[in-house]
């Protein structure tokens, strides 16, 4: 993860929601908005957080963090961005019911994630740009030789803003955010594609 600006760059506190001490955060606060990048665990393969302790290690990473938002004041400008690993709704997916059973997808992580938003009321910009039924995915397997044709994609990447900084989310009156899929197309692409929104500071 990293955080790259034209503007100056201003310490902002990095947050200790990480059990394992793995640098899954970067911080910094931009033109007044403080900016929390994450690269969420994913989890492993076994949504059980007894038989697997990269699952709870994951869930464990979301309480924290909620628990951290939970103690802010919804009226400061705050954006949680990056990889957060959890595709939350159900157009957010290629196949909801199929997804469902894979970590990602699973009831308890939407659930983790669901209570993360709710916990500061943020806004997920991308979603308010594209609202549903409008599949939005921003993340392919490797494993599909045409990524477009398959389009087996999950909505992995957020950009999250509290209430404090919805005026400049909404100034044009929409959100302006979008995933910029067609990076995904470039040689020896990352399978993410970047996720931008604009914001009138």
């Amino acid at each position: 993860m990293a955080i790259a600006s034209r503007l100056p760059i201003e310490d902002a506190p990095t947050l200790d929601v990480c059990r394992e001490g793995h640098a899954r955060c970067v911080s910094a606060k931009v033109a007044g908005v403080e900016i929390q990048n994450f690269y969420v665990p994913a989890g492993g393969d076994t949504p059980d957080r007894v038989l697997n302790p990269k699952f709870d290690h994951k869930l464990d990473f979301f309480e924290r963090l909620t628990a951290e938002m939970g103690r802010r004041d919804p009226k400061a400008p705050l954006a949680i961005v990056g990889d957060l690993n959890v595709a939350p709704g159900e157009f957010d997916v290629w196949s909801h019911r199929q997804m469902s059973r894979i970590v990602s997808h699973t009831p308890v992580e939407v659930a983790a994630m669901e209570a993360l938003q709710a916990s500061l009321g943020f806004i997920d910009l991308p979603r308010a740009a594209t609202p549903e039924p409008e599949r939005l995915f921003s993340w392919w397997s490797y494993r599909s030789a045409d990524f477009r044709k398959s389009n087996r994609g999950l909505r992995l990447d957020h950009i999250w803003v509290s209430p404090g900084l919805r005026e400049a989310a909404f100034r044009t009156g929409a959100a302006s955010s979008r995933v910029h899929d067609d990076v995904r197309e470039w040689e020896r692409p990352s399978d993410h594609a970047p996720v931008t929104a604009d914001l009138g500071l």
